[in-house]
């Protein structure tokens, strides 16, 4: 058996309790002092067979630590991604976790200090914002991406934006 991160295994309690018990679980007393001690954005993505299941994140932290925002995003990751239904219990032992935490976003003057391998992206105009992730299958270029987070803040291509860029680490 793969041996998970403390914050995967933390998504996937907080998901499996809310899905069969229809609540949210505090932060275990035994997770990592780092998740109890540090504030951070955090997205957590749901793979069923490898395709998206859900994905919910944020790109400030919202919670008072780490362990918190693992547990609220990934239940909503579970049951709140309008782009699917919510998870159901027979589904659970068939999903994959990932959990990204994220790196404070840095303004980008320039296309060329955008590389979507390493950096997740943020586009805002008129108080609108969209944000892929890095390493993404099937994202190669900076304009996909660039593209793919204007059409979720829902950003036309001729409307001028603001970007940034950003690091993750993606736990497994």
């Amino acid at each position: 058996m793969v041996e998970h991160s403390p914050h995967v295994r933390l998504a996937k309690k907080a998901v499996e309790t809310y899905v069969r018990e229809g609540r949210v679980i505090d932060v275990p007393p035994d997770v990592p002092e780092e998740l109890k001690n540090t504030r951070a954005g955090v997205f957590v993505s749901l793979k069923k067979n490898g395709d998206l299941r859900g994905c919910i994140g944020t790109i400030e932290p919202v919670q008072d630590n780490l362990a918190e925002e693992i547990i609220a995003n990934a239940i909503s990751a579970a049951v709140r991604d309008p782009r699917f239904l919510p998870v159901e219990e027979d589904e659970l032992d068939e999903l994959t976790y990932s959990v990204d935490v994220l790196k404070p976003p840095e303004p980008v003057s320039d296309l060329s200090e955008l590389d979507p391998k390493r950096y997740g992206v943020i586009v805002e105009s008129g108080g609108r914002r969209g944000l892929l992730l890095p390493d993404l299958e099937g994202v190669d270029t900076v304009e996909e991406q660039i593209n793919i987070a204007r059409r979720k803040a829902f950003i036309r291509p001729d409307e001028p934006v603001r970007l940034y860029r950003f690091e993750v680490i993606r736990y497994h």
